[in-house]
C-alpha cells in the first residue's frame, strides 16, 4: 500500500511528524538518511547526488531541520564537497519552535584526522565542527584541527568507536543524531547496534557500473531486524522509513 495515495500531496506538518524523533530523549537516537537506486548502487558518477530527487533533497534538509548533530564519515564528506549548516539552509522557525540550536554542528568520523584545516567544513561554517577521531591520527593534524577551532574528540584507538563517538555527542547534549553516511560510518553502526532509524530513498534508476552499497564493513553478530513505519512516494520514487525492531511506535506531538 501507498501512501499518500497518488495525487495526494503530504503536508509538511504531517511529514515533520513521521520523520521527528522521540519525545524526551535520554540517550542518542541515530536516524540514518540513504538514497539508492533500484539495484543497490550507492551513486553515480561517484556522488550520490545523481540518485537523488525533489522528494529526497525534501527529505535530507528536513533531517538537518530535526536534529542536534549531523553525522558523517569523512570520506562523504570530500567527496559531497560539505560545508557547516548555514542559517539559510534549515528552517529557522522549525527549530526554534522544536527548541532546538539554530543551525546543528556537523559531527565528522575520520580515523586519521583527514580533514584539513582549510577544509569548508571549518572555515564556512556558523558553528565549528565535531571531529571524531582515534590515538591513531598524528597529534599534529588533532592539534591543527583544534586550533583551527574544531572539537577534537578521540574516540578509539585505531578506528572510531561508535558507541564512543555516540557518548561524546551525548555528553554535549547532542541526541538528535542525523546519520548522512557514508557506507562505512553506517556499517560501524550496524555493527554496533547503534541504529534506531533508516531513512532510504529508492530512486528509479538502473545505475549499473561498480558503484558500492550504501553499506560496508564487518558483519554484524546477526543481521539487525527493522520495522516499516512509513511509505511515501513521489513520481516513481519510493521514500522508506523503517525503525528497529522491538522499539516502541513512538509520534511527536506536532508542536
Amino acid at each position: 500500500m501507498l501512501w499518500p495515495p497518488r495525487g495526494d500531496e503530504i503536508t509538511d506538518t504531517e511529514l515533520e511528524r513521521l520523520y521527528d524523533y522521540p519525545d524526551g530523549l535520554d540517550r542518542p537516537w541515530v536516524q540514518v538518511n540513504f538514497v539508492s537506486s533500484l539495484d543497490g548502487a550507492v551513486s553515480v558518477a561517484g556522488k550520490s547526488g545523481g540518485l537523488g530527487n525533489e522528494a529526497d533533497r525534501k527529505v535530507f534538509m528536513l533531517g538537518r531541520d530535526l536534529c542536534d548533530v549531523v553525522l558523517v564519515g569523512a570520506g562523504t564528506a570530500l567527496i559531497e564537497g560539505y560545508h557547516g549548516v548555514k542559517a539559510g539552509e534549515v528552517r529557522a522557525s522549525r527549530r526554534a519552535r522544536l527548541g532546538l540550536a539554530p543551525v546543528p554542528p556537523i559531527a565528522v568520523v575520520t580515523a586519521r584526522c583527514s580533514i584539513l584545516p582549510t577544509s569548508t567544513l571549518l572555515t564556512s561554517t556558523s558553528v565549528p565542527p565535531i571531529i571524531l577521531t582515534t590515538h591513531v591520527a598524528p597529534v599534529e593534524r588533532r592539534d591543527a584541527l583544534a586550533a583551527a577551532g574544531a572539537d577534537v574528540v578521540v574516540a578509539g584507538d585505531e578506528t572510531v568507536d561508535m558507541g564512543l563517538a555516540l557518548a561524546a555527542l551525548d555528553e554535549r547534549g547532542l541526541r538528535r543524531v542525523d546519520c548522512e553516511g557514508g557506507p562505512t560510518v553506517f556499517g560501524a553502526l550496524i555493527e554496533a547496534d547503534l541504529v534506531d532509524v533508516l531513512c532510504v530513498t529508492f530512486a528509479p534508476l538502473l545505475a549499473g557500473g561498480d558503484a558500492g552499497r550504501i553499506s560496508a564493513g564487518p558483519l554484524p553478530p546477526t543481521p539487525r531486524s527493522m520495522e516499516l513505519e512509513s511509505v511515501l512516494h513521489h513520481e516513481s520514487a519510493l521514500l522508506l522509513r523503517y525503525r528497529k525492531a522491538g522499539l516502541p511506535q513512538v509520534r511527536p506531538e506536532t508542536r
